[in-house]
């Protein structure tokens, strides 16, 4: 980038092309749309035969070829549309110089150099003082700082004759000037070219070959290129989008967007825009959708276990997504990510239009896998299938966006000490800045949610809500086969003692743990009814004050005892699991229905421990 190029381009030319790249896009999809629901689905019903079987391979392969397109016009669009927004600033400062040169009658040479005429007088000799050139300086460091590095970008640039030396141009009025002038010309070159090498190695990454096939490395390509667009336009996207505001302010945001815009950002930076909270559920599984398509193929290309073992969670939700159970509210992906041990975050039902909506809050063990997409989603569809049941406007959410201790139950029982508050403290960050946003989407004016932590989501959920204000929204809290939460009493929930609810099973020792004077003298995991010798009435857990004690406050709900560990051989911890499964709990998933249902007057209750 220089002066010259600078100064000729017009940023509008670029919006305008980026105006036609998501028309482009949009036909793309339009395209797509009618082979996967018009044609594909009519010559399924009309024809068979090897033949028709030929015809749905192209058919599919055209789809992938239309999906493929919409999806990177819809990325070109967003970097034209970040270049052009980015482009505009540099472009006004260079331009706002050259005027001013231009008025005081200085010349601007092609380098950015400011020449200036002689002008007052040398108080020693009586003599005006001679004009000269002002060369600029960017702000860098490097041999490109020509005001720094001079002229030949050799060594450092003084322009008097050495140390000590009275500066010739002393004394001229336009000295100054002219060398203001010259900065800002230095400084607008430089960040135009700072942004032009952004956005024009994220353009490069978007052009495909001659006679391109899509395959599994082209998806896996395109996942590479929305980081890349993304990568390019940061500054763009902090300055359009309120990604240091709250939630409610996002929401605002973009219910100020005309339709196109939102189209725009959805396409151009889907990743952003899925799991932005503040953006309404509709558009994020949308967004979402799009991006686990992506995921996929990306994860498929790595070999490393930890690859593998998302991929094998990120399948199974497709699955579930693609082939709905009729039986079920519908699914809607609200967030997705292979960060940390993987971010999936599933709701059953429409959490902008259910005026009952739950959010829960998995433990320990959790992370982005096989076993996260078969029986952490069971329970939220489960709750949800069961809240409706009691008000039919109920939608229920299963939130892994944060880092669960890894760590399987018995390491726990023999070691509390290997679980910290660390891990709980981070994601009680997330989880209050995602609930804030379900509370800002919503369409109810004063809609019921639920908080619900199982396990050490609990002591999550518990972390979150001792925060200043609490869970944002949160009604009810509900504790599930918790170690404890870090509080002492459960109105430091900040919901009221009568909102918090409380699932311990008799046998889930999980919910036995002892607390840490226990522990340091040897109790082990069985310590609880010894548990008042060393540490007496206090009713403490690993993580404070025992949720199902008196102590602690809060209204503990029936649930079944559940397995003996080892005794009744289902493993250490089975009655640790079944709090949310009518199968094998339902006078505790009928409980934890009937919260989140805003029935809670309903619910049949047990007498503290």
């Amino acid at each position: 980038m220089d002066i010259k190029t600078l100064k000729t381009l017009t940023p509008s030319e670029y919006a305008q092309a980026a105006d036609g790249y998501r028309a482009v896009s949009d036909m793309a999809d339009a395209a797509r749309e009618r082979i996967d629901t018009q044609i594909t689905g009519g010559l399924r019903k009309a024809n068979e035969g090897e033949a028709a079987d030929a015809a749905q391979k192209q058919l599919k392969k055209l789809s992938a070829n239309f999906h493929y397109a919409q999806v990177e016009c819809g990325l070109i669009s967003g970097a034209l549309n970040g270049f052009s927004s980015e482009i505009a600033a540099p472009r006004r400062c260079l331009t706002e110089a050259l005027e001013d040169a231009s008025a005081l009658g200085y010349t601007v040479g092609a380098n950015g150099d400011v020449t200036y005429p002689a002008g007052g007088k040398n108080q020693l000799t009586g003599d005006e003082v001679p004009g000269g050139t002002a060369v600029g300086n960017n702000g860098m460091l490097s041999p490109s700082n020509r005001g720094l590095h001079g002229p030949g970008g050799k060594g450092l640039y003084t322009p008097s004759t050495g140390a000590g030396v009275l500066d010739i141009h002393y004394g001229n009025p336009h000295h100054a000037k002219a060398q203001d002038i010259a900065d800002r010309i230095a400084h607008a070159v430089r960040e135009a070219t700072e942004i032009d090498e952004r956005y024009s190695g994220a353009l490069a990454k978007l052009k495909a070959a001659p006679g391109l096939s899509v395959t599994t490395k082209t998806w896996a390509d395109a996942a590479s290129d929305v980081d890349a667009v993304e990568s390019a336009a940061r500054q763009y996207l902090q300055d359009t989008i309120p990604l240091d505001k709250s939630p409610a302010d996002r929401k605002k945001w973009w219910d100020g967007l005309n339709s196109e815009e939102q189209d725009e950002y959805r396409r151009a930076f889907p990743e952003l825009i899925g799991n932005l909270d503040g953006v309404p559920a509709e558009v994020r599984d949308e967004a979402n959708r799009e991006n686990l398509g992506m995921l996929m193929t990306k994860l498929d290309g790595q070999h490393d276990e930890k690859s593998k073992t998302m991929l094998d969670g990120l399948k199974s939700i497709d699955g579930q997504l693609r082939n709905p159970d009729p039986a079920s509210p519908p699914m809607y992906l609200l967030g997705i990510g292979d960060e940390g041990n993987g971010r999936a975050i599933v709701s059953y039902g429409n959490p902008d239009a259910s005026k009952n909506t739950s959010a829960y809050v998995p433990g320990l063990g959790t992370a982005l896998d096989s076993d996260f997409a078969k029986n952490d989603l069971k329970r939220a569809r489960d709750t949800a299938i069961d809240a409706q049941k009691y008000d039919s406007s109920s939608a229920s959410i299963i939130w892994l966006g944060y880092d669960a201790p890894q760590m399987p139950a018995d390491e726990v029982l023999h070691n509390p000490a290997v679980m910290l508050k660390q891990d709980a403290r981070v994601g009680a960050t997330a989880y209050n800045e995602f609930m804030a946003g379900v509370s800002a989407t919503n369409e109810h004016s004063d809609p019921h949610i639920t908080a619900i932590g199982h396990s050490y989501g609990s002591l999550t959920v518990g972390q979150a809500a001792q925060r200043h204000g609490g869970i944002p929204g949160a009604d009810d809290i509900i504790l599930l086969g918790s170690p404890g939460t870090g509080a002492d009493r459960a109105e430091d929930l900040n919901v009221g003692k009568e909102h918090v609810f409380v699932g311990a099973a008799e046998n889930d020792p999980v919910s036995h743990l002892p607390s840490k004077l226990e522990a340091a003298v040897g109790l082990g995991s069985g310590s609880y009814i010894l548990g008042d010798i060393v540490d007496q009435g206090d009713d403490d857990l690993w993580f404070g004050k025992d949720p199902a004690s008196e102590a602690f406050g809060a209204r503990r709900f029936t649930v079944d005892d559940g397995p003996r560990p080892f005794i009744d051989g289902q493993g250490p911890t089975p009655a640790h699991s079944n709090y949310f499964n009518p199968e094998k709990d339902l006078e505790s998933a009928d409980n934890i229905a009937k919260i989140v249902a805003g029935q809670s007057d309903h619910i049949k209750v047990e007498r503290w421990r």
